[in-house]
């Protein structure tokens, strides 16, 4: 005789305890800022270089920037776009295109040093029924992966635990940063605007 199914324990534990989490929390918008008087949240952060340790852009150039998602998949999750708003890639021109990939490699080769992951993800998500949450201007995902980040958590607990602020990890990258700068300063290009001063690397 077969058990009753809804008789078993569920799979998933009642609740998770994260209390570092709070702060993050708490600083959510009551919505996801796609829009803005700007065209997109991105767009407005690339015209607001002042606000750059606010927004958690951990790098800019004259073509675009590289910051943290608010939203991360992983610790370390980091979005690139430039700094003109466009839905596809197509939109862009070829100079520009190729300027968006130098900012992804740059990105991958920052969240390498700081992380040291085993694998990353990279990858566009070009219009809304494509996963886009910013489908007005074009970015690239890079997602730092290790060998079992996909655990019983994700996989059956339907959770996923990201450990660290984003204040905490925005400053990892800044001395990431700093550092290359230093020691393998080919390796960078112009960086431009506050984000170049390594917020919250003190």
């Amino acid at each position: 005789m077969m058990a009753d199914s809804t008789s078993q324990e569920p799979s998933h534990p009642p609740a998770l305890q994260a209390p570092w989490r709070l702060p993050y929390l708490e600083n959510m918008p009551q919505s996801t800022p796609t829009h803005s008087s700007a065209g997109s949240f991105l767009r407005a952060y690339w015209l607001s270089p002042d606000d750059d340790r606010t927004n958690h852009v951990i790098l800019r150039t004259a073509e675009g920037l590289i910051l943290l998602n608010a939203y991360p998949y992983a610790n370390g999750h980091l979005l690139v776009a430039l700094g003109e708003a466009r839905p596809t890639l197509h939109e862009y021109t070829a100079i520009e295109r190729a300027a968006l990939w130098r900012l992804v490699d740059l990105a991958a080769a920052i969240m390498e040093r700081a992380l040291s992951p085993q694998g990353i993800n990279i990858g566009i998500n070009q219009g809304r029924a494509a996963g886009a949450g910013v489908p007005e201007h074009l970015h690239a995902h890079l997602v730092p992966r290790w060998s079992g980040d996909v655990n019983f958590m994700s996989v059956v607990g339907h959770i996923r635990v990201i450990p660290a602020p984003l204040e905490a990890m925005a400053a990892r990258y800044a001395r990431t940063i700093e550092a290359m700068r230093q020691n393998w300063p080919s390796e960078l290009p112009p960086i431009t605007g506050p984000a170049s001063a390594a917020p919250g690397a003190e």
